[in-house]
């Protein structure tokens, strides 16, 4: 078995970073993504060190592994969250400098690269693929893996495996929208902010497109609108009752899986991240995250319940 001490160690644990990348963007869930990446380590430590000395490319190895954990995953995870309660959404990661130490972010290794991989709207639509699809796009696609070792991961064949990423790639052409520039994403969200601290209800409205489309993820731990609420002026009113009911509420700029996104806080605690997409100078579609298991990267209270 490795050691401390064994210079084979470093190397390994050179790939945490990738395999944590990896396992985020193919689960769209960061507390998921650790374990993945926790059980691949284990699985190498398990080996004895002539089974290390005959794998070739430990990183390789290490990526195989957790592939095919992410892979049952998904097949699992569908399962699981037909019996979610109200709307599932990806975990949202912070940006950078908000990322909180003593978890995830206390380690660089553990940082998810934040770029147009993980926004929330691209994470949507990777919910939409089958496992297969995901897999093989994700491999290929951002990171960038030949089909040969995509087959691997699968059990199938390289052609087999290029269909699938066509399929997933067509997936993700038919739902992009001509997102605006990210000046102008932060300058709506920043008005959106104002509007929403002033209640002012017309200003919401003038903000959010007329079929514009807000999803609530409370997981059943807290309350949130079970269905998604569709039209702007719903939307308008609904996020004027919540700042009613909330007069302690504070509303924070922050960076939400590396676009302009708004964080929530009560008592200093952060109660909701959202993370929205921006066509034109109109907000389409709004994600709010109060499932406080989703939000342990952002909560600077190290007294916050956790579920186990």
């Amino acid at each position: 078995m490795t050691t401390p001490s064994d210079p084979s160690l470093s190397v390994i644990m050179r790939e945490r970073s990738q395999l944590i990348n990896l396992a985020y963007r193919l689960l769209g869930s960061l507390t998921e993504a650790e374990d993945v990446v926790q059980e691949t380590y284990v699985r190498w430590y398990a080996m004895s060190r002539e089974q290390h000395e005959a794998i070739e490319s430990p990183g390789a190895w290490l990526t195989r592994v957790a592939g095919r954990i992410c892979l049952d995953l998904l097949g699992s995870a569908r399962v699981r969250r037909e019996r979610y309660v109200g709307e599932w959404v990806p975990e949202p990661l912070p940006g950078r400098t908000e990322w909180i130490a003593g978890r995830a972010g206390g380690d660089p290794a553990d940082r998810v690269t934040l770029d147009e991989s993980v926004n929330m709207a691209f994470l949507v639509v990777l919910e939409s693929m089958t496992p297969a699809e995901r897999v093989a796009f994700i491999l290929h696609d951002v990171f960038r893996y030949p089909f040969a070792e995509v087959a691997e991961i699968l059990g199938r064949t390289p052609a087999a495996c290029r269909q699938l990423a066509s399929s997933a790639r067509r997936r993700v052409r038919a739902a992009q929208a001509p997102v605006a520039p990210a000046a102008r994403q932060a300058r709506v969200v920043r008005d959106f902010k104002q509007a929403w601290e002033a209640q002012d209800i017309q200003a919401l409205v003038g903000l959010l497109d007329p079929g514009a489309t807000a999803v609530s993820d409370g997981g059943g731990l807290v309350s949130a609108v079970l269905s998604p609420v569709v039209g702007g002026e719903l939307i308008a009113r609904h996020l004027v009752e919540i700042a009613a009911a909330a007069p302690g509420m504070t509303i924070l700029e922050r960076p939400v899986n590396g676009l302009p996104g708004l964080a929530v806080q009560q008592d200093g605690v952060t109660v909701s991240v959202m993370a929205f997409e921006v066509v034109g100078d109109r907000i389409t579609r709004v994600w709010g995250v109060r499932n406080p298991d989703k939000l342990r990267p952002w909560t600077t209270d190290p007294e916050r319940p956790t579920r186990t």
